[in-house]
């Protein structure tokens, strides 16, 4: 196999778990540990899907002068090329930190700000890194120029949290979409019908998470298949989507069936639940076989 083309966020975060439940306002959280690492919708994909032993290439967001090193160092470890990935000196880099406990995670960062300047913190993706990649992985935050890419050069890409009538998801190999972003987009909708909406719009794989809940999937004129959510003992949700997000690309890249990646995928994200935090624990193949092996569904 070649090279999987990761393109999006990739930053660092500092991620502070607390002892007890997060506090209402005006009360007091016990701070029980922090950590301070790669982050990203991309960068936690990419530090899984090293894990698990694949080449990676990323492109996306610049770095800057408080996490270019860190970044850089923590990949020379594996098989990733961050050639691509622009340093901006006079750029800090992508931050934010989070509030976490066990169910929950709130997350504080300079996101509006970072936006409403445009994306000259961010570099295009490169078109001879789709050309020679095996699969593409990619978030919906920098445009829809990757996917054009990928459709120009027949290149399957996985994605997640697109909008049914998006070019993103129209021209998409699998889009995973969290029950976040359907609240949030889609309020007051059933997730059967927008399940059909987004099956109706792509000849990809649409997936539905919830959580802990069970997972929909399934493609254009099927019912909704469901797969329950493997038990684990639930240590941090942070970075729970980005880790099925990375679950599916593996599955496209490895030509798993579409049981077989969601699978994958839901054992995945069950893996990095039970594992805090992600970047220094990441899934293994061994790891993300003994919670499928094990077969301890919700």
């Amino acid at each position: 196999m070649g090279y999987l083309y990761l393109y999006g966020m990739v930053m660092t975060s500092k991620s502070i778990r607390l002892r007890w439940d997060y506090p209402a306002a005006d009360g007091y959280g016990e701070m029980e540990e922090e950590h301070y690492g790669v982050g990203g919708e991309t960068g936690t994909a990419a530090v899984i899907l090293s894990s698990l032993g694949c080449r990676l290439k990323l492109g996306g967001s610049h770095l800057g002068s408080k996490n270019n090193e860190l970044i850089r160092a923590y990949f020379d470890k594996t098989q990733t090329d961050c050639s691509e990935l622009v340093y901006d000196e006079q750029f800090a880099g992508v931050e934010d930190m989070v509030l976490i406990d066990k169910t929950t995670r709130t997350c504080f960062g300079r996101f509006a700000q970072l936006f409403s300047k445009g994306l000259d913190w961010v570099e295009k993706p490169s078109e001879e890194s789709v050309k020679n990649a095996d699969v593409v992985g990619c978030d919906p935050f920098f445009g829809e120029e990757i996917a054009h890419l990928c459709v120009k050069h027949n290149k399957p890409y996985a994605v997640i949290d697109c909008d049914y009538d998006s070019y993103l998801h129209q021209h998409c190999a699998v889009n995973a979409i969290s029950h976040q972003h359907l609240k949030d987009k889609y309020k007051g909708q059933r997730v059967e019908d927008l399940f059909r909406l987004y099956t109706e719009n792509t000849d990809g794989l649409v997936i539905i998470t919830q959580g802990e809940g069970e997972v929909l999937y399934g493609r254009r004129g099927q019912e909704a298949k469901r797969f329950p959510a493997f038990a684990v003992d639930v240590q941090s949700t942070l970075g729970a989507g980005d880790s099925f997000k990375a679950g599916t690309i593996y599955g496209l890249a490895h030509g798993f069936e579409d049981d077989k990646l969601v699978q994958f995928a839901t054992a995945v994200a069950a893996y990095s639940c039970a594992h805090y935090p992600i970047f220094e624990h990441p899934a293994t193949l061994a790891g993300v076989q003994e919670i499928i092996t094990s077969a301890n569904q919700v």
